[in-house]
């Protein structure tokens, strides 16, 4: 560490993704990272590196899928004591290769892994992290594009902005959710950010893409490791999957006068779409639906390619986690609701009617096929 100094800028450069996996098996926001963190290379006119960490053959089985969506080069750490996670023995060989090899630019994913292993590494190079980052830009231009949109800042601030200005703008949501904040990281490097699965978009495969890897030279005692893992055990307990469902439907606060009820009518909905049934922070916080059902800033970020949304008012932090859906349908009977002005489709009317004409509607449809 004594060698390692993170203020000059200049000794820094490329991108790298830290390339979650678990038993064998590529966590799927990786994808969604390794394709984000190409469009940052390709403004920046440097290297994306995946770099992935586990037991032995780990680079063999999964850097192909990084190569074909967008690395450069796979960084392949490989022992038998990162087969398992554990944070000691992550953080140390992510810390020991990045004062190695410099990168300007280190991104994770919010998992609870990410969130673990982020601020270890982050105090340990002694540079700063912005968690839970829901948009990334580099290119000024197209941070001033993005600001246009999302924010309320007059053209004179967004024409004021420096375009010179390299560093990577973090923006995630602050204040619970009422706010959203752009960091930098102007005097240290590398600028790490973790960032929210199911904000970004997964891009194309090209599997004609050269594999191209790198082994890395992994240097663990025993002495380093503070914890062993002797078994993992999965839990029993299934997880509804929001942030890779091609079709959702979630309740709100709407369906307080009869919440079994309305959740059954979710439920019988969405199995005729093959879907899963999500929620509103108002819906998960009156203990209707688990905390995994949660869709919003402070849940999670879903865009299936139908999101419908029953008794749903649409405050800023629940459609900030929805409004990239391909198609909206929302039912509600207030015809004045915010979740109206990001609908495709709005039905004002009492779900308890609605829903069940919906469900015969499709039922007669799929009989008439």
């Amino acid at each position: 560490m004594a060698d390692f100094n993170n203020t000059n800028l200049a000794d820094f450069s490329g991108i790298w993704v830290f390339c979650e996996q678990r038993q064998g098996k590529l966590q799927p926001t990786v994808l969604e990272l390794i394709s984000e963190g190409r469009k940052l290379a390709d403004d920046m006119g440097v290297e994306l590196c995946g770099l992935l960490l586990g037991g032995k053959g780990v680079g063999d089985a999964m850097a192909k899928d990084l190569c074909a969506y967008g690395a450069d080069k796979v960084l392949v750490c490989e022992d038998d004591k990162l087969e398992t996670y554990t944070t000691d023995a992550y953080a140390k060989v992510i810390c020991d290769t990045v004062m190695a090899k410099k990168p300007e630019i280190m991104l994770i994913a919010a998992t609870n892994i990410g969130r673990d292993l982020g601020p270890r590494c982050a105090a340990r190079l002694h540079t700063g992290l912005t968690a839970d980052c829901t948009h990334l830009d580099v290119d000024v231009e197209k941070y001033a594009a993005f600001l246009k949109e999302a924010s309320t800042l007059p053209q004179e601030q967004l024409d004021a902005l420096n375009r010179e200005d390299r560093n990577l703008k973090m923006t995630r949501p602050a204040f619970g959710g009422h706010l959203m904040a752009t960091i930098i990281c102007p005097r240290f490097r590398p600028q790490m950010a973790t960032v929210r699965p199911g904000v970004l978009k997964k891009g194309a495969y090209d599997d004609s893409k050269q594999v191209v890897t790198e082994a890395v030279a992994v240097n663990l005692s025993d002495s380093d490791l503070q914890t062993k893992v002797l078994e993992v055990i999965k839990e029993a307990k299934e997880l509804v999957d929001l942030t890779g469902a091609e079709v959702v439907v979630s309740v709100g606060r709407g369906i307080s006068k009869d919440v079994e009820g309305g959740i059954k009518l979710a439920e019988e909905l969405a199995a005729e779409f093959g879907g899963v049934v999500g929620g509103s922070r108002a819906a998960i916080d009156s203990g209707w639906l688990s905390a995994d059902h949660q869709v919003g800033q402070t849940g999670k970020t879903v865009h299936p390619k139908l999101y419908i949304a029953l008794g749903i008012s649409g405050a800023i932090q629940h459609k900030a986690g929805m409004q990239d859906s391909e198609c909206i349908v929302a039912v509600n009977k207030n015809d004045g609701a915010p979740i109206f002005d990001v609908a495709d489709y709005g039905i004002c009317g009492d779900l308890y009617k609605v829903v069940p004409l919906m469900i015969e509607a499709i039922k007669a449809a799929k009989a008439a096929k």
